[in-house]
């Protein structure tokens, strides 16, 4: 019996299914949808795509998104300059300022030290970070990676750099859940963590 077989929608459903949590039936689905747009919904949501992946970029200074030079964050006047906190990835940038709790500065990896995966200190933005350290102005560092072992080896070896440096490194509390990401925190969790943040 012979299968059934449209190639290019097949193309479309491997292309979905590359992208992070999206299965197979996810992926089909979404295909699904875009085969059914309009034209015009159809270019809208190209272009929107184009136009995002060419404006987007990380910022000069911290390395999160941002379209601009600096992002909102950075280019802001009212933030406390004294404080940076580093996270893995933007969409940590994102839950943290969700809960209105915290007005220093950041600083975006992109990723964490994983010797297993091929993932070393070079690959992550921490020559950026290290530039940062200089400013007179800067008390303190809270590293906010994520309490995965990945996550802990990257807040050590950090924290190894920076500390004879005489800059105060501390680490968020555990209301984060072990093995749990900043991103699916809630706003309680992620303020006990703040709050309860230790010097490591």
């Amino acid at each position: 019996m012979a299968s059934y077989h449209v190639v290019p929608l097949e193309r479309l459903v491997e292309q979905l299914e590359k992208m992070p949590g999206i299965g197979h039936k996810s992926a089909q689905r979404l295909a699904y949808y875009i085969l059914n747009l309009k034209a015009e919904e159809l270019k809208a949501l190209t272009s929107t795509l184009e136009e995002a992946h060419e404006k987007i970029h990380y910022c000069s200074v911290c390395c999160n998104l941002t379209d601009q030079e600096l992002c909102p964050v950075c280019a802001s006047e009212t933030r406390d300059r004294s404080v940076i906190c580093v996270v893995e990835d933007p969409r940590d940038v994102f839950a943290l300022e969700r809960v209105n709790e915290y007005n220093g500065l950041y600083h975006v990896l992109h990723g964490t030290i994983s010797p297993l995966s091929g993932v070393g200190p070079d690959d992550l933005c921490i020559s950026e970070l290290i530039k940062r350290l200089s400013d007179p102005n800067l008390k303190e560092i809270i590293m906010a990676t994520n309490p995965t072992i990945e996550g802990e080896a990257t807040a050590m070896y950090l924290s190894r750099l920076i500390k004879p440096m005489g800059i105060r490194v501390t680490r968020l509390a555990y209301g984060i859940p072990v093995g749990g990401d900043l991103e699916y925190a809630d706003e309680v969790t992620l303020t006990r963590a703040m709050e309860g943040r230790r010097e490591i």
